[in-house]
């Protein structure tokens, strides 16, 4: 169990504090009334999707004696629009990934990126796909 604390600063925004020290300040959309200053907390969704793909697929990669240097990912958050309530309605993610991946391990590394935690954890409703690209 971890416990994140959160502390309301005033004009839309929230200061969280991790138990191990690290700190990070939440600021809500522009179009929203916010300064757009910091992640907003949907942001913070749409970047725990994608660091959780790549963090997992690291991990696996270095169980099995793959190296995975310069890894990375892409992830675009799309709300609803009104009149529907606001939500996240679409974090398609895009993984960047070295082509020295052999061929024979890719799709292992794939299904560890298409079940991390934050993946399994998202609302069914929300179309989260994730595509990889070797390059």
């Amino acid at each position: 169990m971890v416990e994140i604390n959160v502390v309301y600063a005033g004009n839309k925004k929230c200061d969280l504090r991790h138990p191990e020290g690290a700190t990070l300040r939440t600021d809500a959309p522009k179009d929203i009334g916010g300064d757009a200053t910091g992640f907003s907390p949907t942001d913070l969704a749409a970047a725990s999707l994608a660091t959780c793909v790549v963090t997992t697929m690291a991990m696996f990669a270095a169980r099995h004696g793959l190296e995975l240097a310069g890894i990375r990912a892409e992830v675009q958050k799309h709300m609803t629009t009104p009149p529907a309530p606001r939500r996240i309605q679409r974090l398609p993610v895009v993984v960047h990934l070295p082509q020295t991946v052999p061929v024979d391990m890719r799709q292992r590394l794939e299904n560890v990126g298409n079940t991390c935690p934050v993946k399994l954890s998202l609302h069914p409703e929300i179309d989260a796909p994730i595509e990889y690209r070797y390059e």
